[in-house]
């Protein structure tokens, strides 16, 4: 591969890092934060990008949507709709235990999967969505590709800005007490349902911008696209080895985690064919044994949680 080439994939690396670094942030606010156990990622982050493409998308028969509306609208429109599906399923799935919310969210991601295979008047079913625009996109693809680049750069760092202003203001710190012991918060007056309630639609709000930037980049969407194992299996690993609690390490975690994961399958593509089918389930067996490691020799993640004290937060289970 050339430089060029070398170039191009860096910076589409980049592009996948910065969208996959919002979902994991936006399930730091959810875990790191509050210590909700969201297992549904994956249906959050599909709200986004079909949200996204029905409204930005060309018109197309037997489906609805084709408004071709601008993209910042379908940005926004991402996040208000996952925030708002959001809602109802945290007012209902949040009393439960962690384990009882781990497979409530499961459910309702496997419910929104279906939805989006099966109703084609809405999603294009397994043909998916096409025709949807991406900013300079008529550019030559290198300038694109930067351009494109910028702009998510420029979302993550006010994701980024905007999580740590909360996290140390007094609602930062309230959620990590209630966190740490949501007898002892709510017995100081403090309203845990409606605080996590908070933390729930907030981080789901991200996961569909992130889907959103997703759509826009791929310039199409399909089922495949919102797999459980990259939705949401990597999001949760990529939190737990870069520092849960820590949005650095939210972000630092996105980093190392796709990158194994996409140098391992550029790396198999190059065996041969009868070869490279089964070797691609290594690449599974790698991310596995990263996770084991890091649970064993550094629970706490890359960039442990501080503490307002400037110490740092002692791993959880």
């Amino acid at each position: 591969m050339d430089i060029v080439g070398l170039a191009n994939y860096a910076v589409f690396m980049a592009i996948l890092v910065g969208i996959y670094a919002l979902l994991a942030l936006g399930l730091n606010i959810q875990w790191g934060f509050s210590g909700l156990f969201n297992a549904g990622i994956a249906g959050f982050f599909a709200i986004g990008a079909y949200t996204s493409a029905i409204l930005t998308s060309l018109p197309a028969s037997g489906r609805v949507g084709g408004f071709e509306l601008p993209m910042v609208l379908g940005l926004l429109a991402a996040m208000a709709v996952a925030a708002l599906i959001a809602w109802p399923i945290g007012k209902i799935c949040l009393r439960f235990r962690s384990d009882y919310l781990a497979i409530a969210t499961i459910g309702v991601a496997e419910i929104i999967r279906l939805v989006v295979r099966t109703e084609d008047w809405l999603t294009g079913g397994v043909r998916g969505i096409t025709g949807i625009p991406r900013p300079f996109g008529d550019l030559p693809y290198m300038e694109s590709q930067m351009a494109y680049l910028a702009i998510v750069a420029v979302l993550l760092l006010a994701a980024y800005l905007l999580v740590e202003r909360q996290l140390k203001a007094p609602w930062g710190r309230m959620m990590r007490a209630i966190r740490d012991n949501e007898n002892a918060a709510a017995a100081m007056g403090k309203r845990v349902a409606d605080r996590r309630l908070q933390a729930f639609v907030f981080g789901s709000a991200l996961m569909g911008l992130a889907g959103a930037l997703f759509v826009h980049f791929n310039r199409s969407v399909t089922p495949e696209a919102i797999d459980p194992m990259i939705a949401t299996f990597l999001i949760w690993i990529m939190l737990i080895l870069g520092g849960s609690g820590n949005n650095r390490g939210a972000i630092l975690g996105a980093a190392v985690i796709w990158v194994i994961w996409s140098v391992s399958e550029l790396l198999t593509d190059r065996l041969p064919t009868e070869i490279a089918i089964q070797a691609k389930y290594v690449r599974v067996f790698i991310i596995g044994l990263t996770l084991q490691l890091v649970l064993r020799f550094r629970p706490e993640g890359i960039l442990p949680e501080r503490q307002h004290g400037g110490g740092t937060a002692p791993p959880r289970a």
